[in-house]
């Protein structure tokens, strides 16, 4: 559909980079608002973990049939995408969920909410970024692909059952099943109905990402990769093109990382809530730079982070994506429990 546009100085790359800008400064803003963060659904506590889960499923059961509704529609397609590969990298998945889940639990937050709190003026947050892309990039293409490229090679042949849509019922009865247990554990958390709608905002999201890079943007030409909201790769890529610009377009992924921060400078600093911090001690620097490379490791091993294997993963219904989330989940409540139990012995031994 590109070339019906009418942009005579843009190519796709140029144009997704401002597609995902937009998405990233929308994503940001939200994101701040509502403090979303899948890290205080998984292992927070109290009324505001309750928030956070209620936000968090909203999210996905929207971003899910949004994303479903274009497929049925014919507007996009998942045929051949990496989320629906028919051998599944089972070892790849399960190791690296696990260690991003450790990872968020070190760092307090996954990469998507240190993004936004980056913008907030974390500059804890900012160090974990850095160093979560300079792992995510080793591990892409640099001195730990080799990890990468033997994990990956334990597969499982999936078949038809790559995605939920193989499975009977078909795509829109999965689809519709899953948003509504989203929607249902969602109403049991009482998320007022406020953030609720902003949650639904904040989902939409990943179906605008998904159509403005599959469909509006597509030049038979000129193809670009489909994608929509994710932050491990698009780290990497920013980073990349920040110390080889002069060789390396913007695209999507810088687009969307530099709008996530802008978005939330902007909404942070409109209500007051921009604050300098930084590291109180060394040890606490030492558990952040652990955690980021955890992250920035496993979330190359699991094919995305909480959002782009979360998120825009779980809503093309991949399999892969639900087990990366889950791998996550699960390395995030072992590390909680690790970390609950080290403090509630050096209480006792007070």
């Amino acid at each position: 559909m590109f070339e019906q546009l009418g942009f005579e100085n843009l190519n796709p790359t140029q144009a997704s980079l401002i597609l995902a800008l937009i998405l990233g400064l929308l994503f940001g803003a939200i994101a701040q608002h509502l403090k979303f963060c899948f890290r205080s659904a998984v292992v927070g506590t109290g009324n505001s973990a309750q928030t956070a889960r209620g936000i968090w499923f909203i999210t996905l059961g929207t971003a899910l049939l949004g994303t479903q509704l274009l497929t049925v529609t014919g507007y996009i397609s998942f045929d051949d995408h990496r989320l629906l590969a028919s051998d599944l990298p089972i070892a790849a998945i399960l190791v690296g969920g696990v260690m991003f889940g450790i990872g968020m639990v070190l760092t307090r937050g996954c990469i998507s909410r240190l993004s936004v709190l980056t913008g907030s003026g974390n500059l804890r947050a900012l160090t974990v970024l850095v160093v979560f892309a300079i792992l995510a990039h080793a591990t892409l293409k640099g001195i730990l692909a080799p990890l990468r490229v033997w994990l990956g090679s334990v597969t499982l042949p999936m078949g038809e059952v790559s995605s939920l849509a193989g499975l009977p019922g078909g795509a829109a009865v999965w689809a519709v099943l899953v948003a509504l247990i989203c929607f249902a554990l969602a109403a049991r958390s009482g998320v007022a109905w406020s953030k609720a709608l902003w949650a639904g905002l904040l989902g939409l999201l990943v179906p605008a990402g998904w159509l403005g890079t599959g469909f509006v943007l597509q030049d038979e030409f000129d193809p670009i990769v489909m994608q929509s909201l994710s932050f491990t790769a698009p780290a990497a890529d920013l980073l990349f093109w920040t110390v080889a610009s002069s060789a390396i377009p913007a695209g999507f992924g810088v687009g969307l990382i530099l709008g996530v921060v802008l978005g939330a400078a902007a909404a942070s600093l409109s209500k007051g809530e921009f604050h300098w911090q930084s590291f109180d001690t060394p040890r606490q620097t030492g558990r952040y730079f652990s955690g980021a490379a955890l992250m920035g490791v496993g979330g190359v091993l699991a094919g995305g982070c909480t959002v782009g294997a979360g998120l825009a993963g779980i809503a093309s219904l991949s399999i892969a994506a639900l087990l990366a989330l889950a791998s996550i989940a699960l390395g995030g409540w072992a590390m909680q429990a690790l970390l609950s139990e080290k403090n509630s012995a050096a209480i006792g031994a007070h």
